[in-house]
């Protein structure tokens, strides 16, 4: 110490002398870690250096951003549903198209059952099953079956049409699904305008409020109705006209058994055996068939 007061300046040269053995395991760990960060980006592909200030530590110093992954294996799985075509002009937008087809789908059995010819030939049938007096030989699934079968092959003519001029077209994209639906109900339409009587046209024209219209200009909801009575009406006519020869045989056997005093016999024991020889003398099932089918020509 010197009479005028303290010097600072040995006191922090000895602080520092002191100090230096306690840094001297930190100051290697800097050089080292100096070291590897200037050799190790050697073996890495080339970046641009950064430059480090003076007296700043090179831990601090900023690094080079690592290269960002390409947008297409980053980005997570993504599923768009669109729905097209509904800025086409006189096109139905899939949507609608949808609902439509999800209709046509659960009326398809209606559509069968009455704007075909099932509903006369089944009627047909079960009268002649009746007329036998066999009501359950054949059964439902064989008389369904059949009128099934019976109607594929009268329809094939108007499904045919209907392929050729409306489905086609609208699947190479010639005409629109309006369009397509438009000519499509125009061969149904002919099928049940030739099989309608006209008192039932004009009877549901009169009921609907609707004035004298052309044939080729009914509506849709016209045609169904009247289609399906007629239908009913014909399928009765024709199923009296087969019960008349069953009937006879009904009634000359009840007859022959009240003559012979056998009142206690069922007259239907006696019957059943002769209506099915005669039905298979005739060849019965041919000549229904054939009726049937003539019967749409």
């Amino acid at each position: 110490m010197t009479p005028g007061g303290p010097t600072p300046a040995p006191v922090a040269a000895v602080t520092d002398r002191r100090s230096f053995g306690r840094r001297s395991p930190t100051a290697a760990a800097l050089v080292i870690a100096a070291l590897i960060l200037f050799f190790v980006p050697l073996s890495a592909p080339a970046q641009t250096a950064t430059p480090v200030l003076p007296g700043s530590s090179p831990i601090t110093a900023p690094t080079a951003a690592p290269a960002t992954t390409p947008a297409s294996t980053s980005a997570p799985f993504r599923l768009n549903i669109g729905l097209e075509g509904q800025g086409q002009a006189g096109e139905v937008s899939v949507a609608v198209q949808i609902v439509i087809i999800m209709t046509l789908l659960s009326v398809a059995p209606s559509i069968v059952l009455l704007m075909t010819s099932f509903t006369r030939i089944v009627i047909v049938l079960g009268f002649v099953r009746t007329a036998l007096g066999t009501p359950s030989a054949p059964s439902n699934q064989i008389v369904v079956g059949l009128s099934l079968f019976l109607t594929f092959f009268l329809m094939g003519p108007v499904v045919d049409r209907v392929h050729n001029e409306a489905l086609r077209p609208y699947l190479d994209g010639k005409i629109t699904s309006i369009e397509a639906l438009d000519k499509a109900t125009v061969p149904l339409k002919a099928f049940m305008l030739k099989q309608t009587r006209t008192r039932d046209i004009e009877y549901f024209l009169e009921l609907g409020g609707f004035p004298p219209t052309a044939v080729k200009d009914l509506p849709m909801r016209i045609v169904i109705p009247a289609f399906v009575v007629s239908e009913l009406q014909t399928a009765f006519q024709m199923g009296f006209l087969l019960f008349l020869p069953f009937l006879v045989i009904d009634f000359l056997v009840s007859s022959v058994l009240m003559a012979l005093g056998m009142m206690m016999m069922p007259p239907m024991t006696v019957a059943l055996p002769l209506k099915l020889l005669l039905f298979v003398l005739v060849d019965g099932w041919q000549l229904v068939v054939r009726s049937l089918v003539q019967s749409f020509a």
